[in-house]
C-alpha cells in the first residue's frame, strides 16, 4: 500500500529540496488551492449551509462547541476531494454534498478528541475547544459528530459508501490508539510511524477521494486510483506538517512551534535524528522525549540537531515522493478542469507553510 521507496538518512535525494519555512520569499508563486476552491465553490457553500444545520442540537452546548471548531477555519481540504473526485468521475447529482458533510463531521470529531489527548491549547492560532469548554464536553461533542456523521452516511442509502467511510472511521481510531503507544519511544522506527499517518491521516483522505468514483460508478481500477492519490496525498500531507512543526513560525503554522516535541510525539523527523545520533545526541532524545525532562533551549537544541543531520530536508523528500505517487494516480484519468485541481492540491500540500 505504501508503495515509495525510503531513500537515505543524512542525505536527500535531490539537491533542490528548500524547506516551506522559508515562507517569506516567493510567496507571490507558491501553490494554492485557488483552483480547487474556485471549482467546488457552489457545492463547498451548500456543504458548509448542512454542516451547520447537522450540528444543531437543542443541547445549546453542541453548536456552541462544534461550531467553536468549524469556524475555527480550516480549508475543507477533505470534503474538496470528495466534490472534486465526484466531478472527476462525471456525476452530476447531489449525493456528495451530504458525504462531503460527513468526511468534515468526521474529521472535525477527530480533531475534538486529538486535542483532548494531546491537551492541546492552540489549534490554527484560536483556543482549542478542550481550553475553553473542558475534556468532557469536547470528547461528547465529537461523539456527536461522529453520530451526525453515520447518519448522513446511513441517509445515502449506499452500503458500499458506508461500509469505505466507516472502515476509515475505525483505522483513524486506530492510528491514534497506536500513535499514544508509540508517544515517547524513541525506539520508534520508520515504518512503524507511517504505519501511524497512514492510519490517522491518509485513510480519510483516502475514503473522501474515493467515493468520487462510488458516485460516479466507475470501475474498480478508478476507485482504487482515486484511493491511491487520497491516501499518498494525505501522507505527504502529515510529512510537511511534522516538518513545519520543527520549521516555521507561529503565525505562520497556526500553532505554537514545537508542540510534537513538548508532547513527547516521536514523528519522522526525530526518527530520522535519532538513527544518525551519537551516544551523546542520542541520550539527549531519551531526556527529553522518552524522560519528558525538557529544560530551556532544549526545543532550540532539537531543531539545531535536525538541521545538523538534514531530518528536515529528508522528511520534506519523502513527501515529495508520496506527492509525485498521488500525481502518478491521477494519469488514467482524462485531462480536465478536475484533474487539474486535484494536481495542483498536490502542490499545495508539499508547499504550504501552514
Amino acid at each position: 500500500m505504501l508503495a515509495v521507496p525510503a531513500r537515505g538518512v543524512n542525505r536527500p535525494g535531490r539537491d533542490d529540496v528548500a524547506l516551506p519555512a522559508n515562507a517569506d520569499q516567493g510567496t507571490k508563486n507558491r501553490a494554492s488551492l485557488d483552483r480547487l476552491n474556485a471549482l467546488v465553490a457552489s457545492d463547498l457553500a451548500q456543504v458548509n449551509t448542512l454542516i451547520l444545520e447537522r450540528m444543531q442540537s437543542p443541547v445549546a452546548l453542541i453548536p456552541q462547541l462544534a461550531g467553536h471548531i468549524i469556524a475555527a477555519g480550516g480549508k475543507r481540504l477533505r470534503p474538496m476531494l470528495t466534490l472534486a473526485c465526484s466531478r472527476l468521475c462525471g456525476y452530476r447529482g447531489d449525493r456528495h454534498l451530504a458525504l462531503a458533510a460527513a468526511v468534515e463531521f468526521i474529521h472535525t470529531a477527530t480533531l475534538l478528541h486529538d486535542d483532548v489527548v494531546d491537551a492541546s491549547g492552540l489549534r490554527r492560532g484560536l483556543a482549542t475547544a478542550n481550553a475553553v469548554w473542558g475534556n468532557k464536553p469536547s470528547v461528547l461533542v465529537g461523539d456527536f459528530l461522529f453520530s451526525r456523521a453515520f447518519q448522513l452516511m446511513v441517509e445515502d442509502g449506499s452500503l458500499k459508501v458506508l461500509d469505505i467511510l466507516s472502515r476509515a472511521s475505525a483505522v483513524i481510531a486506530e492510528g491514534e490508539v497506536l500513535q499514544l503507544v508509540t508517544s515517547n519511544d524513541t525506539d520508534t522506527t520508520e515504518a512503524q510511524y507511517l504505519e501511524v499517518i497512514n492510519a490517522k491521516t491518509a485513510a480519510l483522505f483516502a475514503a473522501a477521494s474515493r467515493i468520487g468514483a462510488v458516485l460516479g460508478e466507475r470501475k474498480e481500477t478508478e476507485e482504487k486510483a482515486l484511493e491511491a492519490y487520497g491516501r499518498n496525498l494525505g501522507i505527504a500531507f502529515q510529512l510537511v506538517d511534522d516538518m513545519l512543526d520543527y520549521s516555521a513560525r507561529q503565525a505562520e503554522l497556526g500553532k505554537t512551534v514545537g508542540d510534537d516535541f513538548r508532547d513527547g510525539k516521536i514523528t519522522l523527523p526525530v526518527v530520522l535524528a535519532l538513527k544518525a545520533a551519537d551516544d551523546a545526541e542520542r541520550m539527549f532524545w531519551r531526556r527529553t522525549l522518552e524522560a519528558g525532562e525538557q529544560r530551556d533551549g532544549d526545543l532550540e537544541r532539537a531543531i539545531a540537531l535536525m538541521q545538523r543531520h538534514e531530518t528536515l530536508a529528508a522528511t520534506l523528500e519523502r513527501a515529495r515522493l508520496y506527492a509525485e505517487t498521488a500525481r502518478g494516480a491521477l494519469g488514467i484519468f482524462h485531462e480536465s478542469p478536475e484533474r487539474r485541481a486535484l494536481d495542483e492540491a498536490i502542490d499545495f500540500c508539499l508547499e504550504r507553510n501552514h
